[in-house]
């Protein structure tokens, strides 16, 4: 049994609340970061390494799935890397079983797709939170000359050699704009990208394959040029810190009323969370690594919207929720991505929770004493929510299919611990 599968075979999470966290958290590396750059390994027959990965669920299925394609990975837990060599491709199918486990997996479409000339799949699952569409990359590949079949949500990419285009895309979708910058560096010509994705895991990306010799420009803005190049060498790349994580921290931090230091962070990635808890009357220290959150109390009320970046993440929506329960007025929340994201307003309502759902809207009521209650993990960032939702609960609250969140958190339960809350695993 891997280091990994010890540490997240239990599932459920037994949280006794009302402890105030206090001390210091390193956040680890960005899952939305490491998982292209291990697509990325995909372009090169050389090795490729990259430093700070985080050791989950999803990272582990990435692995599996190009190994899978006949990639060497080599997972190295205690010196945080991992290696990947893809020297001779054995196949370009994504296997239905873990393409049906997470949404990522499609990202290997595109760097299969230009270096090998074919790709396909299934449509890629993952958490269930609303409509996630691969039009944007689909139609990316059709306009650089690919062709695309689909039959019964079965995708089969085929192309000679793919041709730059100038490409529009109706919604700056992370992954898509990622798929299509990775498929347009081995392209003939130069692709312009329009209305891309301006998340800072595309920047890294960008970087990273800009670091293998691509040709990447603009990246961080709404426009990305591509110029193609005939071939892509191996290289090492820094994983950037997971925003996400550290966004977490921050708010358990605030629904606690503790104090925290949070190191690894990059300021401007996580700006729009703590603006927003600062508008609730929670005190930031520091605009560089590391950043302290302080918590006062009464939180005040606020408004969110959920928007693609440099907006408020909707990623941390549900955990803002869950602090919002304990903030003195309504406070709105508006979803602008996932249609589906609310699913989880009925576990909260278990605990108590005084919060009523409109489209694309949630009103919370608060401040509202929470209580321990038998709750469920519907995906990733629910399951956070009523962790963190646990925390400030009286009693103990039962959250079970953990699961989900060991998919994108490395040991959230046990960095919990460390800051002070009274979590155990079972």
């Amino acid at each position: 049994m891997t280091a990994l599968e010890q540490r997240t075979q239990a599932d459920t999470a037994i949280v006794r609340g009302g402890r105030r966290l206090a001390g210091e958290v390193r956040a680890r590396g960005s899952k939305n970061c490491a998982l292209p750059l291990m697509a990325a390994a995909l372009l090169t027959e050389e090795t490729c390494v990259l430093h700070n990965p985080p050791f989950i669920r999803d990272i582990e299925a990435m692995a599996n799935l190009l190994t899978s394609l006949g990639a060497q990975v080599e997972m190295n837990e205690k010196q945080r890397t991992i290696a990947i060599t893809a020297r001779a491709l054995t196949s370009t199918r994504t296997p239905t079983e873990i393409a049906s486990s997470f949404r990522a997996s499609f990202l290997v479409a595109g760097p299969l797709l230009t270096r090998a000339g074919e790709a396909s799949s299934v449509h890629p699952g993952g958490c269930k939170i609303g409509e996630r569409p691969v039009n944007v990359d689909l139609l990316g590949f059709e306009a650089m000359g690919a062709t695309v079949e689909s039959q019964d949500q079965d995708y089969r990419l085929s192309a000679d050699r793919l041709n730059a285009a100038r490409l529009y895309l109706d919604y700056p979708s992370h992954t898509g704009t990622e798929n299509l910058m990775l498929a347009a560096t081995l392209a003939r010509g130069t692709s312009v990208i329009r209305h891309a994705s301006c998340e800072p895991e595309v920047v890294a990306l960008a970087d990273c394959l800009n670091r293998m010799g691509a040709r990447v420009s603009g990246a961080g803005t709404s426009t990305i040029e591509v110029e193609g190049v005939d071939t892509l060498h191996g290289a090492e790349w820094e994983v950037i810190p997971d925003r996400h994580e550290a966004g977490t921290f921050a708010l358990a931090t605030a629904i606690t009323g503790g104090e925290v230091t949070i190191h690894n962070t990059t300021y401007d990635h996580i700006e729009p969370v703590l603006y927003k808890i600062a508008q609730c009357g929670v005190t930031i220290q520091g605009t560089c690594d590391p950043i302290t959150v302080l918590s006062h109390r009464p939180l005040r009320a606020v408004e969110v919207q959920a928007i693609h970046f440099p907006g408020f993440p909707t990623d941390l929506q549900p955990q803002i929720c869950a602090l919002l329960t304990q903030a003195t007025g309504e406070s709105v929340i508006h979803e602008r991505v996932f249609e589906a994201r609310f699913n989880y307003v009925d576990e909260l309502r278990k605990m108590g929770a005084d919060i009523t759902v409109s489209g694309e809207k949630a009103y919370i009521q608060g401040p509202t004493a929470l209580h321990g209650e038998v709750v469920q993990a519907l995906d990733i960032r629910s399951g956070v929510a009523l962790l963190l939702a646990a925390l400030a609960a009286e009693g103990t609250t039962r959250v079970s299919d953990m699961h989900h969140v060991f998919r994108g958190y490395e040991s959230l339960p046990e960095d919990l611990v460390g800051l002070g809350a009274h979590v155990t695993m079972e």
